[in-house]
């Protein structure tokens, strides 16, 4: 059973004192596949370095997230630009609109994700999109982007059915990690009616640790909860789920 965490920040001063071990024990449960989202560029080089480290292991994306668009965000947008004409990466992400923590540079974050997209399809790559109460807003640039090149996971699903479909229309997996455990979490009331190829699996660890471990640091062995959470969901074997949503992960990465 090959299980894929599509998005996790191993690369996080949260993992400093254990990230070989926390990395050995997720692969020792068959999580072989860790896809590693960007923050900015500050966090470069310890990406960099987490992929020398587990290199059959590790798939880069490159990106600048939303809540790092600040002053400077046209230099960062320069940094991913030219990251991603050097060298290999597997998405552009994660990138999106985020009104939750601050909402003095939303024209700027708005930029900052058209532009990315741009990006993303001329190196023809997938996006990862950080959403967080901003549905309306990611949902209208997609419509503007959209095209046969436009596709990508929206990370850390958190929307309604109807918002599902949506991102769904946009050519998007849904990207389904702790939150799915939540009693309040909500999606877990429509997602059977969501087919399972629309699905990949994620933690973003350090956070959203799945129950049991609500509040705790969230780390890619704890997938397995998700994993169980989807079994009973769906009424299918764990490893059919994980089977699916790896082949979902490989359809969106190429690999």
């Amino acid at each position: 059973m090959i299980i894929t965490d599509t998005h996790t920040h191993l690369y996080s001063e949260a993992f400093d004192g254990d990230r070989n071990e926390v990395v050995q024990k997720a692969i020792d449960l068959g999580i072989e596949r860790f896809f590693i989202p960007a923050i900015d560029s500050g966090y470069t080089s310890s990406m960099l370095q987490l992929e020398r480290d587990f290199p059959e292991h590790i798939y880069l994306m490159m990106g600048l997230h939303p809540t790092h668009v600040k002053e400077n965000y046209r230099e960062e947008l320069k940094h991913v630009e030219k990251m991603l004409s050097e060298r290999k990466f597997y998405a552009v992400g994660e990138i999106g609109i985020d009104l939750y923590w601050d909402k003095s540079y939303v024209s700027q974050q708005r930029e900052a994700f058209k532009n990315q997209i741009a990006l993303a399809k001329l190196h023809e790559l997938p996006i990862v999109i950080h959403c967080r109460d901003s549905f309306d807003e990611i949902f209208e640039v997609l419509e503007e982007e959209k095209d046969e090149k436009l596709y990508g996971i929206f990370h850390c699903f958190t929307g309604t059915h109807e918002q599902a479909l949506k991102a769904i229309g946009y050519n998007m997996k849904l990207g389904i990690g702790g939150v799915v455990t939540f009693k309040n979490g909500k999606i877990d009331r429509f997602l059977n009616q969501i087919p399972l190829e629309h699905l990949v699996l994620e933690t973003d660890a350090p956070y959203l640790a799945p129950a049991p471990f609500r509040g705790k640091r969230n780390e890619p062995s704890y997938l397995e909860h998700v994993l169980n959470k989807l079994s009973d969901i769906y009424q299918v074997p764990k490893e059919e789920i994980a089977r699916i949503t790896t082949d979902n992960s490989k359809k969106v990465f190429g690999i």
